[in-house]
């Protein structure tokens, strides 16, 4: 009975010790508006939703957006200081803090999106109120140059006091990096430049044209790199295009309203925020500010249209941001106007929402939410 009972004992722990339990992540918020100081760290621990409380992690005037550099232990943003506005760079530490090692100034203002590039020898931003895109090169220790300007040209003019002019609003690049992609809301185009082979320039390349009025805010790649899921902020809609990688070229295939008209016509602002695909590549997900929602699509892997599923409350307030775990598990949004972050676990089948009551941590005006991955 005894040797029963050692075996009974040795198999329940052998089970014990190799249960996987996922180590908590890591995550920065990006702030700005009153309150905010800088930059917020907290961790987030994928097992039960829960959230360490958040901490000042770097003290700088409106950082917006982060990124990393594909080095791991570099984290950038925007920022403002002594009546300036451009790009900082920090080193990561244990437990959250960044030092800042390089910062320089944008002569067209301040961004309002930063993306690094996969090489790690250059980064963009968008001057949302300039009109244009900042090119800054990167050393190998990760410092700042002088930014190079690319000035866009023109306005949609199809909205009053929205497209009169260029505002490129997010950045980023194709798949393979040879290509860097300016939404612009203004233009309601994205704007396409051509990477040089030594990732020390980029040349107007082309324009992808989106819907009349659609006013182009952020996008992303589908999983295999055949289609671009375009956000347009104006119209609460995604435009689907085909992405020709050889080409560089981009071409508008179908558009799916986020809302109905009779939920935006409940509201008496809406604007679409952010967009994200799941790393299953059968989700998309976009925040609808005023609504205070995100929107679910399935996404047809055949054609890349785009099908409502849900549409979940996200217990907070102007969602600016929301972002995926680095494996897809939840979804968590910032309430930018009730100073929330709300996590969402994320049904793998369907893709479904679901908000766990205490998932919840109070953050300063943030805007962005960035994972250490």
């Amino acid at each position: 009975m005894k040797l029963l009972e050692q075996a009974i004992l040795i198999t329940f722990f052998f089970a014990l010790g190799s249960l996987s339990i996922a180590k908590p992540i890591e995550v920065f918020f990006g702030t700005g508006g009153r309150g905010a100081e800088g930059i917020y760290h907290a961790t987030f621990n994928p097992d039960n939703g829960k959230f360490t409380s958040a901490k000042l992690a770097a003290k700088i005037g409106s950082p917006g957006f982060l990124a990393h550099h594909p080095n791991g232990a570099i984290l950038y943003s925007l920022g403002r200081w002594d009546g300036k506005a451009g790009t900082v760079g920090y080193q990561r530490s244990t437990g959250g803090e960044l030092k800042e090692f390089t910062r320089m100034a944008c002569p067209d203002g301040g961004g309002a999106h930063i993306a690094v590039h996969p090489s790690g020898k250059f980064l963009l931003t968008a001057q949302y109120g300039g009109g244009s895109t900042a090119f800054f090169p990167l050393d190998a220790k990760g410092n700042l140059g002088e930014p190079t300007i690319h000035e866009h040209k023109g306005g949609s003019k199809v909205v009053q006091r929205r497209q009169d002019s260029p505002h490129p609003h997010w950045c980023g690049f194709s798949p393979d990096g040879k290509f860097a992609l300016v939404p612009d809301l203004g233009l309601d185009q994205i704007v396409i430049y051509e990477v040089n082979a030594e990732q020390t320039g980029m040349t107007p390349h082309a324009l992808g044209q989106s819907i009349p009025g659609g006013g182009p805010r952020h996008m992303r790649f589908s999983i295999d790199g055949k289609f671009i899921y375009l956000l347009n902020e104006l119209s609460l809609s995604v435009t689907t295009f085909a992405w020709d990688s050889k080409n560089g070229s981009a071409k508008a295939l179908t558009t799916t309203p986020a809302l109905s008209e009779a939920a935006k016509a409940g509201e008496g602002f809406n604007s679409s925020a952010e967009i994200l695909v799941h790393p299953s590549g059968k989700f998309v997900y976009s925040s609808n500010r005023g609504h205070d929602s995100v929107t679910l699509y399935h996404a047809k892997p055949s054609t890349g249209e785009l099908m409502v599923e849900q549409i979940q409350p996200i217990r907070g307030a102007f969602p600016r941001n929301i972002n995926l775990t680095p494996r897809g598990e939840w979804l968590l949004a910032a309430g930018a106007d009730s100073n929330t972050i709300a996590a969402h676990r994320i049904d793998q089948t369907t893709g479904r929402l679901t908000y766990q009551r205490g998932s919840v941590i109070n953050v300063p005006s943030p805007i962005c939410i960035l994972f250490v991955r």
